[in-house]
C-alpha cells in the first residue's frame, strides 16, 4: 500500500493540482464576468460563450488556427519523415543499410533550429521579411527581382511567412524522433524489402512508415498542440495579430483579452474553448493511427 500511495497517488495528486484543478477553476471564472482584480465575480452563465462565438476576431482566430492545425503538422511531419529517411536508408541500394553521405552533418545541422528559443526565432525572421534591407528581399533583388513585400504586413504572405518559421524552428527535432525510430526497425525487414526490388520511396512509404505509426501519431499530436497555440511566434513576429488580423490566433487574442482589455471572464471561455478543441484533436488522432488486430 505504501508503494502505491508514494508512487502513484503523489503523482496523481500533483496532476489533480496542476492540471485538473487549474482547468476547472477557469471553466468556473468562463461562467462570470471576472475583471481580474475584483474579489467578488458575478454569474453570467454562458453568456461569454455566446459573446465569443459572435465575436468576428474570435471566429477568425479559431479559424486560423483550424489552418494552422491542418498545415504545420502535414508539412512539418512530412518534411522531417523525409530528412530522416534520407539520413537512415535512403544512402546507396547496395551492400548496407545507410543514409546518404555525411548524413551525420546533416543531421545535426538540422536539429541546430531547434535549439534556439522561440522568441529569437521571431525576431530572427522579422528582420529576414523586413521590407527594406530584409534578407529575403534582398536575395530576390540579387536573382533580378526588385521586390520590396513587406512580408509579414500583407494579409496574402503573413501566415504562410509565420509557417515558414515555425517550419523551420520544429522540422530537426521531429526529424531526430524519427531517425531512432527507423533505426529500431529490424534491419532484415528492410533488406527483405530491398530484395523484393522496393525502391527508397516505396521503402520508405509501405514498409517503414506502418512500422513507426506511433511515432508519428505522437508527433502529430505535439504538432497539433504547438498548432492550436502559436502565441510566441505570432506575438513576437505579428503583434496585434497582424494586418487586419491576418495572423490572429486564439491564444494571442485571449492574452489581449484578459490582460489589456481586463476581461478574464470572457479569456477563461477562449482558454476552454481551446482546451476542448485540444483534447478532441488528440483523441481523433491517437484513435486514427491505433493498430488494427
Amino acid at each position: 500500500m505504501v508503494f502505491f500511495a508514494l508512487f502513484l497517488g503523489v503523482p496523481l495528486l500533483v496532476y489533480v493540482m496542476f492540471v485538473v484543478s487549474p482547468f476547472l477553476q477557469a471553466f468556473y471564472y468562463s461562467l462570470t464576468d471576472w475583471r481580474g482584480v475584483s474579489a467578488s465575480q458575478e454569474f453570467v452563465g454562458l453568456k461569454n460563450y455566446v459573446t465569443l462565438f459572435e465575436d468576428e476576431n474570435f471566429r477568425t482566430a479559431l479559424w486560423h488556427n483550424a489552418i494552422l492545425l491542418v498545415v504545420l503538422p502535414l508539412v512539418t511531419i512530412t518534411l522531417a519523415y523525409a530528412l530522416a529517411v534520407l539520413v537512415t536508408i535512403g544512402g546507396d541500394s547496395r551492400g548496407e543499410v545507410k543514409g546518404i553521405r555525411g548524413a551525420t552533418v546533416y543531421r545535426v545541422i538540422s536539429f541546430f533550429p531547434y535549439v534556439i528559443p522561440a522568441v529569437v526565432i521571431g525576431i530572427l525572421f522579422a528582420f529576414i521579411y523586413a521590407p527594406g534591407g530584409g534578407l529575403l528581399n534582398g536575395v530576390l533583388g540579387l536573382v533580378g527581382i526588385d521586390s520590396q513585400i513587406a512580408w509579414l504586413g500583407d494579409p496574402r504572405f503573413a501566415m504562410a511567412a509565420v509557417i515558414i518559421a515555425v517550419v523551420w524552428n520544429m522540422v530537426g527535432f521531429y526529424m531526430v524522433l524519427f531517425v531512432a525510430a527507423i533505426k529500431a526497425v529490424p534491419s532484415e525487414v528492410i533488406e527483405a524489402a530491398r530484395l523484393d526490388g522496393a525502391g527508397r520511396l516505396r521503402l520508405s512509404v509501405r514498409v517503414v512508415l506502418p512500422m513507426i505509426r506511433e511515432n508519428v501519431s505522437t508527433a502529430l499530436v505535439y504538432m497539433g498542440i504547438l498548432a492550436l497555440d502559436m502565441f510566441v511566434f505570432i506575438n513576437v513576429m505579428t503583434p496585434n495579430g497582424g494586418t487586419s488580423k491576418s495572423t490572429e490566433v486564439v491564444s494571442r487574442y485571449l492574452y489581449e483579452t484578459a490582460f489589456q482589455k481586463s476581461n478574464f471572464g470572457l479569456a477563461s471561455a477562449m482558454g476552454v474553448v481551446m482546451a476542448v478543441f485540444t483534447m478532441i484533436m488528440a483523441v481523433i488522432v491517437l484513435l486514427l493511427s491505433r493498430k488494427k488486430d
